[in-house]
């Protein structure tokens, strides 16, 4: 390995012990298989996630702000299979993706969202139809919504489809406790959209005190969400944190606000290269994720 390449070294060790850790000791991690790895230096920077719903077995990915405005249609391994060019809109800090059915068609929703320095005035979220072929191509958005926050910025990087009820749902990353927020998915209307709050995320696990002394920074930083994915039945809301999986499961005749305001089931994600990406399996029966940087394993979670 040349030297101005000695940075990648950490997080390489690190995932080649996750990998070993996975296949000799599964019982360590119930209910969580390595499903493959993402090598590709394209794959570097993954901050979104959704199983397409037109192409079985495979997934949606794309990137944070600074790269190019695409997204990678990825197997089930971790293998890029094509690069999907994104035309005429501007990237500034792309953080999720959903899949959805809507009258018959299978769109993808990536959302611009991210404000590490809570600067954005507006943010924007973009619709892009999934293409027929796997292949490279270049599409443009369907349709794209403006929105801004209530009462000042706010990062967000947990964003879902509720395509049953017409809904998006956002989730702030860096308020304690996180707050949900919900969009029109069809705003009828090109002026920038209010996006309404509707309750706060119950029982998000919190450091123990061992924590805080022994990594203040990354302990605050455990709880805080980066993916959220509505399961394909339209039942479960699924949110990812950089440690967590956070099951909240709605009952009949509840919407999305009472769902997360009750405890949810909590799941320990294995070691992931900070962990940002994470969406429904088309089957509905697990859930992929993987982090970035590169290389970095793919988990199948059966929760």
């Amino acid at each position: 390995m040349r030297v101005r390449d000695r940075r990648l070294l950490l997080p390489w060790a690190c995932t080649m012990l996750a990998c070993a850790l996975a296949a000799c000791r599964p019982q360590e991690e119930p209910g969580s298989q390595l499903a493959g790895m993402m090598i590709d230096p394209q794959l570097g920077e993954i901050s979104g996630l959704a199983a397409s719903r037109r192409h079985p077995g495979t997934l949606w990915m794309l990137d944070d702000g600074g790269n190019p405005a695409r997204v990678f249609a990825v197997g089930p391994t971790g293998d890029r299979i094509a690069t999907l060019r994104i035309e005429g809109v501007t990237k500034t800090d792309w953080e999720d993706i959903a899949a959805f059915e809507l009258d018959g068609r299978r769109y993808l929703l990536l959302a611009d969202t991210g404000d590490n320095g809570g600067l954005r005035r507006t943010l924007q979220l973009h619709v892009v139809e999934e293409p027929a072929r796997l292949e490279n191509a270049r599409l443009r958005p369907a349709w794209s919504i403006a929105f801004r926050w209530p009462d000042g910025a706010r990062d967000c990087e947990a964003v879902a489809v509720d395509a049953a009820r017409g809904r998006v749902l956002l989730i702030s990353k860096k308020r304690e406790p996180p707050e949900l927020f919900t969009l029109p998915l069809r705003a009828g209307t090109r002026e920038v959209q209010v996006a309404r709050r509707v309750g706060a995320l119950a029982g998000v696990p919190q450091p123990s005190a061992e924590a805080i002394e022994r990594s203040p920074r990354r302990a605050a930083l455990e709880g805080q969400p980066t993916a959220a994915d509505v399961s394909p039945d339209g039942r479960t809301l699924a949110v990812m944190t950089y440690r967590y999986l956070l099951l909240y499961p709605r009952q009949r005749g509840d919407g999305w606000s009472q769902a997360v305001g009750r405890p949810p089931r909590v799941v320990e994600l294995p070691w992931l290269p900070q962990a940002e990406a994470m969406g429904w399996a088309d089957d509905g029966r697990a859930l992929y994720a993987t982090g970035e940087f590169v290389p970095a394993p793919l988990y199948r979670v059966v929760p």
